[in-house]
């Protein structure tokens, strides 16, 4: 019997300018993630599949607010096709080694990366089965919001998840401790 060969994909959460120091959203230390994280997949990573999720709203209804309640509603960023809504420049620098672009939140809120597409409509979660995928590593922004979603998302889909922490920054230290106890609760691997 042939052994079990094991895929692991990294998937790079909303590392956006939208999100970074600068943005409309920003989230302090954003900057910082995205350096490290393109300092991290230009080197020899080992990842059978590396794969950005991007915040990408057309028309979110009322995801978008004058006056948000930062809940569930919020101020207009990643809108799409601005320049806030593209990658991170220091991701563009190595866009050579991702493998895929997954867009979401088109019309609607969408937090977790397995809610969005690629540009051919394929979801998430058929992309990393199409490459035999089973573990990935999560990182991006925010820890505590999108990180997250997409952390429990990819363990409701079986994969072995792991989220490494020092390549992620969180929007507040309330929200940021209340989400690494729901990642660990669910079985989600924190890596500081």
């Amino acid at each position: 019997m042939a052994p079990l060969t094991m895929a692991k994909a990294l998937i790079i959460v909303d590392v956006q300018p939208t999100f970074c120091e600068g943005g409309s959203l920003a989230v302090e230390g954003g900057n910082r993630v995205a350096t490290d994280i393109a300092t991290l997949i230009s080197g020899n990573h080992g990842y059978a599949l590396i794969v950005t999720t991007q915040d990408w709203h057309i028309d979110p209804g009322d995801h978008f607010a004058e006056d948000p309640d930062f809940v569930n509603s919020w101020p207009p960023h990643g809108v799409a096709g601005s320049p806030e809504a593209a990658l991170h420049p220091e991701l563009v620098k190595v866009a050579h080694r991702i493998g895929q672009e997954v867009r979401k939140g088109q019309y609607a809120a969408a937090y977790s990366g397995f809610e969005g597409d690629t540009d051919d409509g394929t979801p998430l979660v058929t992309v990393l089965r199409n490459a035999e995928v089973t573990d990935v590593d999560v990182v991006g922004l925010a820890f505590d919001h999108c990180v997250r979603a997409t952390a429990l998302d990819a363990i409701r889909e079986g994969l072995a998840t792991q989220v490494l922490v020092n390549l992620t920054a969180s929007v507040a230290n309330d929200t940021a401790l209340s989400a690494r106890r729901e990642l660990q609760e669910a079985g989600v691997v924190l890596e500081d």
